[in-house]
């Protein structure tokens, strides 16, 4: 019986699910919004709410939590400094998760994941600039060889 058992399994071992969890979390608060199938959405909106509950409260003991939740303090820092200032008079349900569809391989629901009145320039983060002015590596080895 599943008697008084609140988290599904995912069909990991628990030190795989742990992990899991700490990543998607980690790429929810870098980028905002993350696509990940259905499960593990419903899996991690409500840990994501306790880290934004959590980097609430101003106390060296709840930045200490964080860090060692998160294992980033990239994450830890913006969870306290950008998210919890946003969400100071939301008294809960900061993510939202908004079903997409399935997956073409195996036909897996995926949804997406994301912050309510999230920063929509968060997605961004990673990607390099692109510099007009300054062309690729090999459309110059082309010109040099067709000299």
């Amino acid at each position: 019986m599943r008697h008084g058992l609140a988290n599904k399994k995912l069909n990991r071992t628990s030190e795989h699910r742990k992990a899991l969890l700490k990543n998607m979390l980690n790429s929810l608060i870098k980028y905002e919004q993350i696509k990940t199938t259905l499960p593990k959405a419903k899996f991690l909106k409500p840990q994501a709410d306790k880290i934004i509950t959590l980097g609430k409260k101003e106390t060296l003991q709840t930045t200490k939590m964080l860090v060692s939740k998160l294992q980033d303090i990239k994450s830890a820092n913006k969870v306290k400094k950008t998210l919890s200032k946003r969400y100071q008079n939301r008294k809960g349900g900061y993510t939202r998760i908004i079903k997409a569809g399935f997956r073409y391989g195996d036909n897996a629901p995926m949804a997406i994941i994301e912050f309510v009145d999230r920063d929509v320039e968060a997605k961004r983060v990673d990607k390099p600039k692109k510099d007009i002015t300054k062309e690729s590596p090999k459309t110059e080895e082309k010109k040099q060889a067709t000299a």
